[in-house]
């Protein structure tokens, strides 16, 4: 008569180990995907510098949702990756449209700074972090005027979606006082409205 060994049960560290490869891997495919999109839908140098912007506002993504903190490395690498865009951007003259990203993002970030102050001012806390000052102008000097409100609304609706399936998941209540990754959600999104506007400039 032999007898059977008793089944063996996954660790929780060992199930955990493999749920976070899945998700690196999941991760590494959207990234793939999203390179290669960047080329298909502008097969130039433009849409390879927007390839290369990809895996830096994924990794901005990543840290800020586990950690609330971009690196200031990540964002001064994609705002050196947008002037290149503009400097070689077919239209409109290298110098202008090095320029024209150039007031772009600081007019977001101003308008993100002041987001800011205004909410530090009234409720006496921080409801934005100086890193996404900076991702706004990150932001800026990839995005059109059209495309920037997009982008904007984008994070905040995703944000304010996950932050309610999570709660409604965990059953917990809604605080006002509950810290939001807001770079998560708007580092995607300003891929999403680089998207939009080729979409616009493929309508004219």
């Amino acid at each position: 008569m032999t007898l059977s060994s008793p089944a063996r049960r996954s660790s929780p560290t060992r199930l955990h180990a493999t749920g976070d490869l899945a998700g690196k891997v999941a991760l590494a495919a959207v990234v793939m995907a999203a390179m290669a999109a960047s080329l298909a839908v502008e097969p130039s140098v433009v849409g390879l510098l927007a390839a290369a912007l990809v895996p830096v506002l994924a990794a901005i993504a990543v840290i800020d949702g586990r950690h609330f903190i971009i690196p200031d490395s990540l964002n001064a690498l994609g705002l050196l990756l947008g002037l290149a865009a503009a400097a070689t951007a077919p239209e409109p003259e290298p110098v202008d449209g090095v320029i024209s990203a150039f007031l772009g993002g600081a007019g977001l970030a101003i308008m993100f700074l002041a987001i800011r102050l205004g909410y530090r001012a009234l409720r006496g806390r921080d409801g934005l972090g100086l890193g996404d000052v900076k991702l706004a102008a990150v932001a800026g000097v990839w995005l059109s005027v059209t495309a920037m409100p997009v982008a904007v609304e984008t994070a905040a609706l995703a944000g304010l979606m996950a932050y309610g399936i999570r709660r409604l998941t965990t059953g917990r209540a809604v605080r006002v006082r509950d810290r939001l990754p807001f770079g998560l959600f708007f580092a995607p999104a300003i891929w999403i409205g680089w998207l939009f506007d080729r979409w616009i400039v493929g309508l004219m």
